[in-house]
């Protein structure tokens, strides 16, 4: 074996050029022995790479680690259980599809009083801009209610 290299394993058969089963010592299609095949290690550069990539995962997993221990010791008030999604799903009585419609529709009615409070208009154009604005999250606003109200379960009584 050469100096820089490093054996593995064909991936075709050398006689019929059909491709190995993964793992297998020989081919399934003629029977053949599997070739060895050398393979030149990677350069110091791609080294440097690699281990920089490497060394990056790892600061990432032990980043994330100690975020979750951080986040496991802080201790929330006990009202904030009512901030649960299935806690507002079972108290509002809706259907997941539904519920997050009527939220998209909270958060575009949101948007329309935004728009409201953050520009101001000068001129007559500038005003008529934030007119339409402000039309555009209401109708997104009537759209999700809508989809809310058809994808709302019809009650038994």
């Amino acid at each position: 074996m050469l100096a820089g290299t490093n054996p593995q394993m064909a991936e075709a058969c050398d006689r019929c050029h059909s491709e190995f089963m993964i793992g297998a010592g020989f081919c399934h299609t003629c029977g053949s022995r599997r070739a060895v095949e050398p393979t030149v290690l990677p350069s110091d550069a791609n080294v440097a790479a690699t281990t920089f990539w490497i060394s990056g995962a790892v600061w990432l997993r032990d980043t994330l680690a100690w975020a979750q221990e951080a986040w496991a010791s802080i201790r929330f008030p006990a009202w904030m259980q009512y901030l649960h999604f299935h806690e507002i799903k079972r108290w509002i009585g809706l259907p997941t599809a539904a519920l997050v419609a009527f939220m998209v529709g909270l958060g575009c009615v949101a948007g329309a009083i935004g728009v409201g409070l953050f520009f101001k208009a000068s001129n007559l154009g500038e005003f008529q801009a934030i007119q339409l604005w402000r039309i555009e999250w209401l109708l997104a606003a009537t759209a999700a209610f809508v989809a809310g109200i058809l994808l709302k379960k019809p009650s038994d009584e």
